[in-house]
């Protein structure tokens, strides 16, 4: 998979004089059906998250509210995508490794993601990702 394939998606605005409203639905609004919802919060400055890829799991993360970076890897070029817009995700295929890194205060990030948890769907190791990247 190339970096080319992640994206960053506009999502439907309802908009309204009582507040905006975005409603995701996969299969419809995004590229894979959800199975699994998460978000991290109270992330300490300066820290990074991420530094993995996955085998098989497509996500797409957003800014819920504040900001912060992803750097997407495909083993050959790299990309950093700054996201602070609730009504925006960007679209992360398998086979890309990810960091997230220059948090902003009070951000949340949530990830939408195309399958439930499971270990044996990550690279945890750079080289590991990179031997499997260059075999296919």
């Amino acid at each position: 998979m190339s970096i080319d394939l992640c994206k960053v998606m506009d999502l439907p605005i309802h908009k309204d004089p009582r507040g905006n409203l975005t409603a995701i639905e996969g299969g419809t609004h995004i590229p894979f059906d959800i199975q699994r919802v998460y978000y991290l919060y109270d992330v300490p400055g300066g820290s990074e998250r991420g530094g993995h890829a996955h085998k098989g799991l497509h996500q797409l993360i957003i800014a819920m509210s504040g900001s912060f970076d992803v750097v997407l890897d495909d083993g050959k070029d790299k990309r950093r995508v700054h996201l602070n817009r609730s009504y925006q995700g960007l679209y992360v295929c398998p086979m890309i490794w990810r960091t997230i890194d220059n948090f902003s205060s009070g951000s949340v990030l949530m990830v939408l993601a195309s399958n439930k948890y499971s270990e044996d769907d990550y690279f945890r190791e750079y080289s590991d990702f990179m031997r499997a990247r260059w075999q296919a």
